[in-house]
């Protein structure tokens, strides 16, 4: 058998779901009982009812799938598949803009630690950011880690007032405002979309920004048969098999997340069959951070 029989073969003998990021890579998702976005994956991994979750993504996405399903094994094909921009606040910071400002929310972006999870009052993603910072009561709001989703947010929601964390994505942050002219002028007329993760300025620039699986969704509804896509190019695969009648380029050859890219799907199988690789969330922590992400759960209904 192949590889991917045999990991199929192995998931269905365990009790096994597969759930994939579209970062990972192709062959990675073509084995996955599912693939999406975090918000997307982040229901799925609080709906299973498998025994094992195989979560093929980063650290962070292991965490979160633990702490919504502390009774099951989570499993990751590398541990060492971590990303960055989940470090990038601190609880010096956080308690210093505490105490600056009343009737404050601190919002964090599911892309971060479970640590900087207990320090939220509430986890959003790409997808439901606006929409949820809309919906607090809360005047001011703190938003981590990612400061380029903020600013995002910020224009989309002027009546709250945004303060900005300096975090950000290590593969968003390559994309630069030539690379926009550039395209502009190799496709000419084609529609230019992007994550909110890049710089404000390339957001600004292009002609689409939403999360990963809004950008699959306008590739699959615009009638334009060519796009530049402005994200991390594990995406390519999901919009092609979306779209086989369409054309991708990407924005940027530097769109490539070296931590996704660590999950192979030989570390699929060797995680699955000897069941290593666990992920394990303190309990008080876990007690802590779970509350930011039901939260989410419930509000982005």
């Amino acid at each position: 058998m192949s590889l991917k029989e045999d990991v199929l073969k192995l998931k269905k003998e365990k009790n096994a779901i597969i759930l994939a990021h579209y970062y990972v890579d192709g062959a990675v998702q073509d084995v996955a009982d599912f693939v999406g976005d975090s918000y997307a994956l982040a229901k799925k991994a609080k709906n299973t009812d498998a025994d094992i979750i195989v979560f093929a993504g980063v650290k962070f996405m292991g965490e979160s799938a633990k702490m919504l399903n502390p009774d099951k094994k989570v499993l990751m094909p590398d541990l060492n598949a971590d990303c960055p921009m989940a470090h990038m606040a601190s609880k010096a910071v956080i308690k210093k803009i505490k105490e600056e400002y009343e009737d404050l929310a601190i919002v964090c972006y599911i892309n971060s630690t479970a640590e900087l999870k207990t320090m939220a009052d509430i986890c959003v993603t790409s997808s439901n950011a606006v929409k949820i910072v809309r919906s607090l009561p809360n005047k001011n709001i703190f938003f981590i880690p990612d400061g380029n989703l903020g600013a995002y947010v910020k224009k989309q929601v002027p009546e709250k007032n945004i303060i900005l964390n300096d975090g950000y994505c290590i593969t968003h942050k390559r994309v630069t405002l030539k690379d926009v002219e550039k395209a502009r002028e190799e496709h000419p007329n084609v529609p230019i979309i992007v994550h909110p993760e890049c710089v404000n300025e390339v957001v600004e620039a292009t002609d689409f920004a939403g999360s990963t699986s809004e950008l699959i969704q306008y590739t699959v509804d615009n009638p334009s048969k060519e796009f530049v896509i402005g994200t991390e190019l594990g995406v390519l695969h999901e919009m092609q098999l979306k779209s086989p009648d369409k054309t991708f380029y990407p924005l940027s050859d530097k769109l490539i997340c070296m931590n996704m890219k660590k999950v192979s799907l030989e570390k699929v199988y060797d995680c699955l069959l000897n069941e290593t690789n666990e992920v394990f969330v303190d309990e008080e922590v876990k007690a802590m951070a779970e509350k930011s992400l039901d939260r989410m759960l419930e509000l982005a209904k």
